[in-house]
């Protein structure tokens, strides 16, 4: 039997890393991750309840940020191990955060997948915008939110080219997943 994959969508708020990555993990059958929503069952919170914090206070501190992410990964260990792959779906601005992650897949012998979302601001404003007009929307995330995460967020410097992935989220979905498919097949 083939050992799983372990893939992270990560990147900024709203540069659509959660749509590609539920639609990623839906296409092929993963496990699916999401931060916000794993930050809010832990607080005992339903995934569309929103918190209006600003970053650093409530559920956002750098303590339940760690909670949180403790908790994604202890999540993926337990599928990886039962040879079920993984999507985690979270910001992993800091390069701890993710040399953790790389830490489990080099423990268990799966290969990483890392792959950074981008898009223009422009785009990440009318998201956001419409975001907040969605009732069902799971994210708290807003402009000053993304502005403190774009001073604080670190390269990923530390990821080997066949580790990384940059993806543009401008287009389609399906057009973001086939390209998706074309970067993968060109892997090492």
């Amino acid at each position: 039997m083939p050992l799983p994959d372990l893939f992270i969508f990560f990147g900024l708020i709203a540069t659509g890393k959660s749509t590609v990555a539920q639609a990623w993990a839906e296409r092929h059958g993963l496990s699916y991750y999401n931060s916000d929503v794993v930050r809010k069952e832990l607080a005992g919170l339903s995934p569309q309840t929103h918190q209006r914090e600003t970053a650093d206070q409530g559920i956002y501190t750098s303590e339940f940020t760690a909670k949180t992410y403790e908790a994604l990964l202890e999540r993926a260990r337990q599928d990886l191990v039962q040879g079920r792959g993984v999507v985690l779906d979270a910001s992993y601005q800091r390069k701890t955060d993710r040399d953790r992650v790389r830490m489990l897949a080099q423990r268990l012998g799966v290969r990483l997948y890392c792959i950074l979302c981008v898009c223009p601001e422009e785009e990440m404003k009318r998201r956001m915008a419409r975001r907040a007009l969605d009732p069902r929307a799971v994210s708290d995330g807003r402009w000053e939110i993304y502005l403190k995460q774009k001073e604080r967020f670190e390269p990923p410097a530390e990821l080997a080219p066949d580790q990384l992935i940059t993806l543009s989220t401008d287009p389609p979905v399906e057009a973001v997943l086939e390209q998706l498919s074309a970067q993968l097949e060109t892997q090492p």
